[in-house]
């Protein structure tokens, strides 16, 4: 059995070579069936044998080499149902039931994630997830059905069935790694799903009633939400370790007389990140990973859901390649409210059928946890996807509960990912598109902001706040990230809001002027450079770089129209409301006057004056001793308010700018989430194997499972652009259509016929 530590005998033997026999029995040439003793024996051991990494390895090379003939992989595989199906069914089952599912679990864990970070080819038939014919089996057990149907069908049922308790809760995480292990065939392919990609196991996952999806949903979200936890002293020992870390097959004791459901609000952790807990990180994982899978098929008709339910066929289609219904993300997408039971209009109930949360935990939770990667895509996946949660989230009073954690986010976008970044901005372009949230956020007033350091903000409104992040964010990704796309969704934010400002406070309207500023600023640059590069022949010629500028210039034409749609939206609409902003512009109206006669922005540019020459002139009229303070002259801007009328402006329509998901958000979402998923578990992958994203790391012998994803932050942050679109309707003064797109990603803005 090459380097497997092995014994001569059973009997007599210590507890530590018992293991080693039996495992070195396991990973070696001799097959045994699938009703031995010998797996029993196996199973029933405490797995206490320490093994530094490399033996670990070379265990699994010898279990690939003879797995073909073994069919090992399988016939574990299947004494985990078993064990998992005596589990449900006993509701009080003896420990060393748990024990041996556990045993089962763990060291189908190991062994499943080597074939798959090693494997050779796009076939299933490599992993022999299959008996031999001439395999004795049980009469009971029928040895042509589907092995990765059947132990996924238990492991979730295992988790959807069965509450986390002290004498479960080690045997729920360990399911949880191990469908993440199951799971991972997805980094062997390309981020865009091909009909050849291979991947057993989650497909058998999608397969599943939809009765048993939306328990395993409502299982995964209340462990986020409840997060149980157990004492540090009697933790789970990690799946893959190395180091100075406990053996890859050492196992702690049980921490069943130990683990208790500490109250929720005893867990609440002050530093951003929200309290760590394995399971309750884990549960999100794999939530996420499930609910942006989507399976890729050829054929002339699309796959509809395999669920007993009435199934749909409203499956995407890509060419002739169509993407089945995940059941999953419909299970999230359809959750509702477990305090607010619907009915229809005969006041039949539909509790049944829908996925029942505490939606004022689960607010709470994300709350606490938004400075978490994977609380914002689960926030973002909520708001964009289910109607019901984005509805009680708009109606909740405390919006600061999720706000202030999103703005003390993007106040330190530096320390942040840009994936990150992006998610937080479109969340609130959503929350933006709702008129009652814009007049809501200006209602709250916040007594201070100590982790703003530029300006001290007191009795600031969280609608001010909102605007200065959102302008902050913008000069920041101006002299910093440079990313058009961000700029838009920074904007399109701004200019939903800015009909319901009220009251915005005199720093808000000091930076939403400097905006225009700063933005004209770079668009007087590029126009010089322009000249600069025409000269005298009063043309580019066949200059790229040119081309780049003249587009560059395009963009920020625009960008500033939209500033100054903005600002008009403010004087039509706001301007008794505002009086901030009218002495912002007063004190700063010398920026607008080099636009007065640009083709672009003659009216917008217009309707700015008219309030500046009426107030102006109420300011000359009158008589002051001694200089204009500050208090004197915006006390006299509120009382002109009442008899300012607004009948001599143009007027325009209201912007309003949509998010609209690309139709395919799995190219994005699917290898930002393992990204993300690999990191927070620690789940070591060979590099080479993972064509999910790229990875370009030099790999040694030593640390040949540890895979370090500082190095490639950056490279998948670039892909962001790349693989995600947003369409952002308006209707612009001059009623006509035009296109912004920039690199890597389809702005578009369209006529208001369209607009919502």
């Amino acid at each position: 059995m090459g380097a497997v530590p092995s014994t001569p005998s059973l009997s007599g033997a210590r507890p530590q070579d018992t293991a080693g026999y039996l495992i070195g029995s396991f990973v070696g040439e001799k097959s045994f069936p699938i009703g031995s003793d010998f797996w029993q024996k196996l199973l029933e051991l405490p797995l206490n044998l320490h093994w530094p990494t490399h033996r670990v390895h070379e265990a699994c090379k010898l279990f690939a080499q003879n797995n073909c003939n073994t069919r090992h992989l399988a016939k574990i595989l299947i004494h985990l149902s078993w064990c998992l199906q005596e589990c449900v069914s006993n509701s009080g089952a003896l420990s060393e039931v748990y024990a041996k599912a556990v045993n089962a679990v763990y060291i189908s864990s190991i062994f499943l994630k080597y074939l798959i970070e090693n494997a050779q080819s796009n076939s299933i038939e490599e992993f022999h997830l299959s008996l031999n014919e001439s395999e004795p089996a049980p009469n009971s057990f029928k040895t042509d059905q589907n092995i990765e149907s059947l132990v996924m069908h238990n492991v979730l049922n295992f988790i959807g069935s069965v509450e986390v308790s002290p004498n479960t809760y080690l045997l729920h995480q360990e399911l949880l790694n191990f469908m993440l292990v199951a799971m991972s065939t997805q980094l062997l392919y390309g981020p865009a799903p091909g009909p050849t990609d291979m991947n057993p196991f989650i497909d058998a996952a999608m397969a599943q009633e939809s009765s048993l999806v939306r328990l395993v949903v409502q299982r995964l979200l209340l462990n986020y939400i409840i997060r149980p936890r157990i004492p540090f002293n009697s933790a789970s020992y990690p799946v893959f370790s190395g180091g100075s870390q406990p053996g890859v097959l050492q196992r702690v004791s049980s921490a069943a007389a130990t683990f208790v459901l500490l109250p929720f609000n005893y867990l609440v952790s002050s530093t951003g990140d929200g309290p760590r807990n394995p399971l309750a990180d884990i549960s999100l994982h794999v939530l996420l990973i499930l609910n942006y899978y989507r399976k890729s098929v050829v054929g002339d008709e699309s796959l509809t859901d395999r669920s007993d339910d009435s199934a749909t066929s409203d499956s995407l289609s890509k060419g002739k390649t169509y993407f089945s219904d995940n059941p999953y993300c419909k299970a999230l997408e359809n959750a509702r409210d477990i305090e607010f039971d619907r009915v229809d209009i005969e006041g039949n109930a539909h509790s049944g059928s829908h996925v029942r949360l505490p939606f004022a935990s689960l607010f709470d939770t994300l709350g606490m946890c938004l400075a978490d990667e994977t609380a914002v895509l689960l926030l973002y996946t909520l708001v964009h996807g289910n109607s019901d949660f984005l509805e009680y989230v708009l109606v909740r009073t405390d919006l600061d509960t999720l706000l202030m954690p999103i703005l003390e986010t993007l106040y330190n976008a530096s320390k942040r990912t840009s994936n990150h970044i992006y998610i937080l901005l479109i969340i609130l372009l959503i929350l933006s598109q709702d008129s009652s949230f814009n007049a809501s956020i200006h209602k709250m007033v916040l007594p201070s902001i100590p982790w703003y350091q530029e300006h001290l903000l007191h009795r600031t409104s969280l609608g001010s706040l909102m605007v200065i992040i959102l302008i902050r964010t913008v000069k920041y990704n101006l002299s910093k990230l440079r990313d058009l796309y961000l700029h838009t969704t920074c904007l399109a934010t701004l200019a939903n809001m800015a009909p319901h400002f009220h009251h915005l406070s005199a720093y808000a309207s000091q930076r939403l002027v400097s905006l225009f500023y700063m933005l004209s600023r770079k668009y007087n640059k590029l126009a010089e450079r322009i000249d600069d590069k025409m000269g005298k022949s009063g043309s580019f010629g066949q200059d790229s770089l040119a081309e780049d500028l003249s587009a560059e210039l395009h963009i920020y034409t625009d960008f500033l129209r939209i500033v100054l749609e903005i600002l008009n939206a403010i004087l039509t609409y706001a301007l008794p409301r505002n009086p901030e902003v009218i002495y912002a512009i007063m004190h700063r109206q010398e920026v607008f006057e080099p636009f007065k006669n640009h083709p672009r922005f003659s009216e917008l540019i217009e309707n700015i004056y008219m309030v500046l020459d009426f107030f102006n002139s109420r300011i000359d009229s009158q008589t002051h001793d001694g200089e204009w303070s500050v208090e004197k002259v915006l006390q006299l801007i509120i009382m002109n308010c009442r008899s300012w009328r607004v009948e001599g402006m143009k007027m325009f329509t209201q912007l309003h700018f949509s998010y609209e998901q690309e139709s395919h958000p799995e190219e994005f979402f699917t290898p930002y989430i393992w990204r993300v998923a690999l990191a927070h578990r620690g789940l070591g992958f060979n590099p080479s194997a993972i064509n999910l994203f790229p990875v370009d790391l030099p790999i040694e012998a030593s640390s040949r499972f540890a895979l370090n994803f500082k190095d490639i932050n950056m490279l998948i942050n670039q892909m962001m652009t790349e693989m995600i679109k947003i369409n952002l309707k308006m209707r612009i003064g001059m009623n006509t259509e035009f296109c912004l797109t920039c690199s890597g990603c389809s702005i578009i803005y369209l006529p208001s016929i369209v607009h919502t």
